[in-house]
């Protein structure tokens, strides 16, 4: 038998060739090394019967539960020791000998600089150059490591070969989503740089954040969802994340949208888990907004596990929702005694929440749905609140304190009691609210959500500044959702504002509100009182129509802050 045959990796080939054919029958040779048998031995027919090649992978939660349980680790200890060592054996064992010498200590262990050295050395081994070393200590704080993702992290190092090193380890695994280490060198390397450079620990946290949030922002909707997932997962260290957030890589779930064959799956899900009343609600909002409605699907065998039901509740909403749902109904009554929302904006309701084997207890399947519902509070227009309809309001407002404020109301259907928790998104923007929770103070920001009274009066200045391209350049409308996607924002704002303009025109009864804003913006008239006479109008008249014709832009430019354009969202492309 060999051990640690990766040192003497150089004899493959001459073992291979010389030294086993020549070896007596029945003899058992074993090698045992961190690669894997090179491809031309693996491939040879020759070798089918004789080699067995197998991977000795970590061990099941329930074989490291029982090795602890064999070095005397009180059951009280166990979950701290799981956390950080993960099924490895070498971990495990390590941990369990402090509980030993110190009864208790490890349900507060943190590996020693001398036991982070051992396992440093025995679970990942020499690393060739502190370039890899960083690719290293990103794959231990992210959840999945792209080679997209490590560029992002490490601009100045060469992605695709680092990459190309840490899939080929063989503590690494490799999934659709990117490569992962297993727990115990993970966390291995993150307590060995915290302790090591708790400045560098900090700054590439910071910087996977900043990648996370950039693809959460500019992402399509379903990628962005996992995204979020993977932010949270950078913060696990904290206990309010582990409290409220489940990342499991086996007996996972995928979030997919509701079809037509699974409408009597969740109809029964509702009516097994929360009564007969909740179940019609369910079908009721399926008939009003499907689209609302996520299955979350078992990924080995591809059935419904459980679903979530999500409300777009419009201002003012539809007399029939609120007549139907009392909870909807509660909700609405909330909003319009405390914060009511504006015309064009609308509240999200968390509806329904059924998971039959956990029903409204921290899983994998609360894990995606927070997780969707802050990817879209982070990229939705128009949001006035944010609420999640629970049950246990005990457990949730414990969990969401600092996050989501309970209402104090609680509706009632069927025998159940509900309770209400939300989040106004027009009173702090998203990264303010994230930071807070992840008690992070230099998150990057977005711009800050404008009310409409602040548009209102960017509007009016960039409508000022039409002739001075300097100060037109700096208008806070450049930064907003009018021209996000534009290549030449300054330019687009320009034509969209123009043709906004002319627009306000169309209208017969707003030629002259048209033909007032064009003469005071356009025309290069010095004065307010030049600008009439070139409308040809008394100046009170044209002061009438100029206020008119300016309530009328800002209006249809909020609009498309808010909504976005018809054409798909992109303002017009400035030509000449």
């Amino acid at each position: 038998m060999v051990d640690s045959f990766e040192h003497c990796q150089w004899l493959e080939t001459w073992l291979w060739q010389r030294f086993l054919p020549r070896i007596a029958d029945g003899a058992l040779v074993v090698l045992a090394g961190r690669q894997a048998p090179a491809v031309e031995w693996t491939a040879d027919p020759g070798w089918a019967g004789a080699l067995h090649v197998a991977e000795l992978g970590p061990l099941t939660e329930e074989q490291a539960r029982r090795l602890l349980a064999i070095n005397g680790v009180r059951p009280e200890s166990t979950d701290a020791v799981l956390r950080f060592a993960g099924g490895n054996p070498l971990a495990l064992s390590l941990a369990a000998a402090v509980d030993s010498a110190h009864p208790g200590s490890a349900q507060e262990w943190s590996p020693s600089a001398e036991t982070l050295g051992t396992l440093i050395a025995g679970l990942i081994g020499e690393v060739p150059s502190p370039e890899h070393r960083r690719a290293l200590e990103v794959a231990a704080q992210a959840y999945n490591t792209t080679e997209q993702l490590l560029q992002a992290a490490l601009p100045e190092h060469d992605a695709h070969e680092l990459f190309a090193w840490l899939r080929g380890l063989p503590f690494m695994e490799s999934t659709p989503h990117g490569c992962y280490p297993h727990d115990a060198a993970r966390e291995s390397v993150v307590a060995d740089l915290r302790w090591r450079a708790p400045e560098a620990f900090q700054a590439m946290k910071r910087r996977l954040s900043a990648e996370y949030l950039r693809q959460i922002r500019e992402l399509p909707e379903q990628q962005a969802l996992g995204v979020m997932s993977q932010l949270y997962y950078l913060f696990r260290d904290q206990k309010k994340i582990r409290d409220v957030f489940r990342w499991a890589r086996t007996g996972q779930v995928q979030d997919d949208p509701l079809r037509p064959e699974d409408i009597e799956t969740v109809v029964r899900m509702a009516a097994d888990t929360e009564g007969p009343e909740s179940a019609a609600l369910v079908r009721y909002w399926i008939g009003r907004q499907p689209e609302g409605f996520s299955v979350y699907r078992s990924i080995d065998t591809g059935q419904p596990v459980a679903f979530v039901g999500r409300i777009d509740l419009p201002a003012p909403p539809d007399p029939r929702d609120i007549a139907v749902d009392p909870v909807v109904a509660a909700a609405w009554d909330y909003c319009i005694s405390t914060a009511p929302p504006a015309p064009g904006e609308h509240i999200a309701i968390t509806r329904f929440v059924i998971h039959p084997d956990a029903y409204q207890v921290p899983s994998p399947v609360t894990s995606l749905h927070h997780s969707r519902v802050q990817a879209t509070a982070a990229r939705s227009r128009g949001l006035a609140q944010g609420m999640i309809v629970l049950h246990d309001c005990e457990l949730w407002g414990r969990l969401l304190k600092g996050a989501l404020t309970d209402a104090g109301v609680r509706p009632r259907v069927g025998d159940r009691t509900y309770g209400l928790f939300v989040t106004d998104w027009r009173q702090v923007p998203f990264e303010m609210w994230l930071a807070n929770i992840l008690d992070q103070t230099d998150l990057p920001a977005a711009p800050a959500p404008a009310t409409r009274a602040d548009f209102d009066r960017w509007v009016r200045e960039t409508l000022q500044n039409w002739r001075s391209p300097r100060a037109f350049a700096l208008s806070e409308l450049v930064k907003s959702k009018l021209v996000a996607d534009a290549a030449d924002p300054v330019a687009n704002l320009r034509a969209l504002m123009r043709q906004t303009v002319d627009e306000v025109g169309q209208d017969a009864k707003m030629i002259k509100a048209r033909e007032a804003l064009v003469a005071t913006y356009f025309s290069g008239a010095p004065t307010q009182e030049a600008a009439a006479r070139r409308a040809g109008m008394s100046f009170s008249t044209y002061r009438r129509h100029l206020r008119q014709g300016i309530d009328t832009v800002c209006s249809a430019l909020w609009e498309i802050q808010l909504r976005g354009r018809s054409d798909q969202g992109r303002a017009p492309v400035a030509s000449g």
